[in-house]
């Protein structure tokens, strides 16, 4: 493995807080998409790529724990880790944290994205570069990734 992603940081704004009085799981969404941002830039899928070549990373699927409250203010950490890479896709995982990424998440959230030609609107290979770029990142899975949601008993009719 590479040196590993540098963490993104984000400070909870006044707008981001809902009636309960902390943060909104909207924001928890958006904060992780900026995560997601940085990721693009760093292995290089940046605006420049995309300008030059047509090419996106598409967002699939996901899975996010909101584990915490957040409030008004806390200063977000959120680290990112590859965890497979394959010709068309990524599966990666970002841990959000208050303060340094030392303690217990706050949030995580688990994505599956797709290389994708965007004028064609279909899936496309990785070039060898970021592909590469990509696989030289990838961690261990957490112990809570690869995980869904159980199933609720339906109350009897």
């Amino acid at each position: 493995m590479s040196t590993p992603l540098p963490d993104y940081q984000q400070t909870v704004r006044p707008e981001w807080i809902d009636y309960n009085g902390h943060m909104s799981e909207a924001f928890y969404v958006l904060v992780f998409g900026h995560s997601t941002d940085e990721m693009m830039v760093e292995t290089g899928l940046d605006s420049s790529y995309r300008a030059k070549t047509g090419y996106s990373l598409y967002t699939v699927e996901s899975h996010i724990r909101y584990l915490r409250e957040v409030e008004e203010g806390a200063e977000l950490t959120i680290r990112t880790r590859v965890l497979g890479v394959d010709e068309k896709k990524v599966r990666f995982s970002h841990e959000m944290h208050v303060g340094e990424p030392d303690g217990a998440p706050v949030a995580t959230t688990e994505l599956l994205a797709v290389h994708t030609d965007q004028k064609q609107g279909h899936a496309a290979p990785f070039p060898d570069e970021v592909r590469e770029r990509l696989s030289a990142l990838v961690e261990k899975a957490p112990e809570w990734a690869g995980q869904a949601i159980g199933p609720v008993p339906a109350e009897p009719a």
